[in-house]
């Protein structure tokens, strides 16, 4: 079985690093782990080769990829969380009518609205307002929870559906809706758990886990919509953005012809200056 584990200052590097150490050997990996430093910084040379192969093979663009898990320019006008929740929202139903890829969904719609058994639940503004709870005991002599922020995005099974409540509760965001998701095949939601873990010092940083992914199609904008999702869940909570950790079950280096081209690209070690954060 071919495992891997890698690391990178920053997404473009990490993203290298896993797809090196696939082509190197089988072009299959199971229980793949690649730790992202700074998972807001990024090597534009890398990302303009990306984008140009996933052009070639008529692939949507990096940001289109990022976007399903964040949405960026939404973000960026909206006043704060509870109305780009609203905003996005309002938007799903174009979105799925525009795109195939999203006839069932995006990431970002099943963390403000998932459908739960009653109505739709904002799960997003669960995790940041109880981040924000967590975090205003700091100096009360208890301290801050370390790791109660879960963003879980695979239900194991109808009669284990949380409640709205209890989602807001244990800020466990789902994506999965066990009785519509229940496909055998490559596409949403592969996406199946998030967690978020504060350390005290200040910073959050998240791990995710993939059922499966694929690196080419999908693996680079998945990495970068992830580390927007935690930088301004982190802006939003008052807090620094930390370590992004993504793992697989299983992996595939897709296109590997045309993706081994890239592979031979150096990125400095002194990476390019961090997206600023969302406050």
């Amino acid at each position: 079985m071919n495992v891997i584990s890698v690391s990178g200052p920053c997404v473009s590097s990490a993203w290298l690093a896993a797809c090196r150490s696939m082509d190197a050997g089988s072009p299959v990996a199971y229980h793949t782990v690649v730790r992202i430093e700074d998972p807001l910084a990024e090597d534009p040379v890398v990302r303009t080769a990306v984008d140009g192969v996933l052009a070639k093979v008529g692939l949507q663009a990096v940001n289109t990829v990022a976007n399903t898990i964040f949405p960026a320019a939404i973000a960026a006008t909206s006043p704060g969380h509870r109305e780009l929740a609203r905003r996005y929202e309002a938007m799903l139903p174009s979105l799925r009518r525009l795109s195939k890829a999203n006839i069932h969904g995006t990431y970002f719609g099943r963390l403000v609205a998932y459908p739960g058994a009653g109505g739709p639940v904002n799960q997003l503004s669960a995790i940041i307002s109880r981040l924000r709870s967590e975090t205003a005991k700091t100096g009360t002599g208890t301290g801050p929870l370390t790791a109660a922020y879960e963003a879980a995005f695979d239900a194991p099974g109808d009669d284990d559906t949380p409640e709205p409540a209890a989602l807001e509760a244990a800020l466990h965001a789902e994506v999965r809706v066990p009785a519509r998701d229940n496909r055998v095949v490559y596409g949403f939601p592969c996406l199946s758990h998030c967690s978020f873990q504060l350390d005290r010092s200040g910073t959050l940083h998240a791990m995710a886990h993939y059922r499966s992914h694929l690196m080419t199609e999908r693996a680079y904008g998945n990495y970068l919509g992830l580390g927007r999702l935690l930088g301004y869940i982190a802006g939003q909570a008052g807090l620094r953005t930390g370590q992004l950790t993504v793992t697989a079950g299983y992996a595939v280096l897709d296109h590997r012809k045309q993706v081994r081209p890239l592979l031979s690209i150096s990125v400095p070690r002194k990476e390019p200056a961090t997206a600023a954060r969302s406050r």
